[in-house]
């Protein structure tokens, strides 16, 4: 049984230098994976080595999506996904163009923008003006949340020698996204445990400094990767908690609070015909009057964002979904009379 063991053992062995001799991968990662697997062990040691060379070999070393650059575009696609907004839009479509600039110039040096950092109360918009910044350069976008998290070890990875040995967050997104330059946004960055922050923030400043980042080392890889071409995008509620370091690296751009007068145009012509897609209903079967709106966007008082204005419509919308699986025919208008009984408790 043992000599069958090994025998399994050299067969996965001289399987995987051949997928590492086939890859195109750097000689330096190369020469490290093959010398990785001169002493694989057997058993779970074995399926360790395993993983990590087939993790590596994921990696998008040499691959990376091809960028959109049309400005254009990308002014219809914010304005499609974000009603007003006309300061954060301008400061992104003025980011955008000299990135298009320096990417046609073919004398350019290598050009660093810099790390856009929006800024602002919950629900005002950060999260989703990061997903339409990359939906409008056609990159791939992963989001990775900061908010509660106290071990640096989660963006740093973990060594191989430790028993709980993985890849940090960082790496993983590279290699989900399959390329070298997705978007990566950091969300709350300010919302972190305080039992980590300075460590984390350490790393974010890794992360985000150009004259760093072209040689970022996770623990469980052992070896520099270079990140210089990834956009990260960062969002936080306030910049209090964030360390100057770090400040120093990004620039803030502030999301302002929407107004009653948006958030009713936002509802009429955006959350409302969403909600109404997602339950399955037909258009044009409810109707809301018009001067219901001061009430639905306020149920609870003022808001600077809009996300209790999504949860309220969402609310709205159920409630006539399950009218009219029990039978009720439509259309279904909501007046001063029952918009009570449509309103979430």
């Amino acid at each position: 049984m043992t000599d069958y063991i090994m025998d399994n053992a050299a067969q996965g062995v001289e399987a995987l230098k051949q997928k590492i001799s086939q890859a195109q991968l750097p000689q330096d990662v190369q020469e490290k994976l093959i010398n990785s697997l001169r002493f694989p062990g057997t058993g779970v040691e074995f399926e360790k080595i395993v993983s990590y060379v087939e993790f590596v070999l994921g990696l998008p070393f040499n691959k990376s999506s091809q960028d959109i650059l049309d400005i254009n575009r990308a002014k219809q696609i914010l304005d499609k996904n974000h009603y007003g907004l006309g300061v954060v839009k301008d400061r992104i479509l003025e980011y955008l163009s000299v990135l298009i600039l320096n990417s046609k110039n073919a004398n350019s040096e290598a050009f660093h923008a810099p790390i856009l950092a929006f800024i602002g109360l919950v629900g005002t918009g950060k999260t989703s003006i990061a997903y339409s910044i990359a939906e409008s350069l056609g990159r791939p976008i992963v989001r990775i949340p900061f908010g509660g998290m106290g071990d640096p070890r989660q963006l740093r990875g973990v060594s191989r020698v430790q028993p709980e040995a993985e890849p940090g967050q960082i790496m993983k997104a590279l290699k989900n996204t399959g390329v070298n330059n997705p978007v990566i946004l950091l969300d709350e960055i300010d919302r972190v445990a305080e039992e980590g922050r300075v460590n984390i923030m350490g790393v974010l400043v890794e992360l985000l400094d150009p004259q760093q980042n072209h040689a970022f080392v996770d623990h469980y890889l052992d070896f520099p990767f270079d990140l210089s071409k990834v956009m990260f995008i960062a969002t936080a509620n306030n910049t209090g908690s964030i360390a100057t370091a770090v400040m120093d690296r990004i620039e803030p751009i502030e999301m302002p609070a929407y107004s009653d007068e948006e958030k009713v145009v936002i509802g009429k012509n955006f959350l409302l015909q969403k909600a109404i897609k997602e339950a399955g209903i037909p258009d044009k079967m409810i109707v809301i009057d018009e001067t219901l709106w001061p009430q639905i966007i306020r149920p609870l008082g003022f808001d600077a964002g809009i996300r209790s204005l999504d949860r309220t419509v969402q609310g709205m919308i159920r409630k006539i979904a399950r009218e009219i699986v029990e039978g009720k025919q439509g259309p279904f208008r909501i007046t001063v009379e029952n918009l009570a009984r449509y309103l979430p408790s």
